[in-house]
């Protein structure tokens, strides 16, 4: 049975470096689970909530309306409204794209100097599971009373993840990484 020592150490019995071997090997795979995998669910979360009510279109044009009249008082309403579209259609391609990034990242697990090529499969992988989080979120948003899903949406946020992914293989060739 272990017990504590002097000054606090902790003292083992003989079933001690059984618990030290298990301890190893589950706190590197949980140091694994937060550098990479944990930046993905977080993000993951955040545009779950972001499709939420207080999200929704007429929530964040009392934002961005208000600036760009204050901004631009002659603007028409018109022009108004096709800005705050626009600005929350580039919303879409954006947070996509970051979903992309960290889940490449979560994938690839890189290492300092990684030489490891180019590889298409973890590439269209990372695409799927953004398409499929795109499309799941634009359902999410059928149970939102002020929200309504639309198939362009997913199209945007996958285009968004494909752009991203696209940059990320035109800098690793000029870097030379692959």
């Amino acid at each position: 049975m272990p017990n504590i020592g002097s000054l606090g150490k902790f003292n083992c019995d003989s079933d001690c470096p059984l618990r030290r071997t298990l301890l190893f090997f589950r706190v590197p795979k949980f140091r694994i689970f937060l550098k990479y995998w944990l930046p993905v669910l977080l993000w993951m979360a955040a545009i779950f909530a972001a499709s939420s009510d207080s999200k929704s279109f007429e929530h964040s044009s009392r934002i961005i309306a208000p600036l760009l009249h204050w901004l631009f008082p002659q603007m028409s309403e018109d022009t108004v409204h096709l800005i705050v579209f626009i600005v929350r259609k580039c919303a879409h391609f954006a947070e996509y794209a970051v979903l992309a990034l960290l889940l490449w990242r979560a994938l690839r697990k890189p290492v300092k100097n990684d030489l490891r090529p180019w590889n298409w499969r973890e590439a269209g992988l990372v695409l799927t599971i953004v398409l499929l989080y795109a499309s799941s979120d634009e359902f999410h948003q059928i149970f939102v009373a002020t929200r309504t899903p639309r198939i362009h949406d997913v199209v945007i946020d996958t285009l968004g993840g494909a752009a991203a992914l696209l940059a990320l293989w035109i800098f690793g060739r000029w870097r030379k990484q692959w």
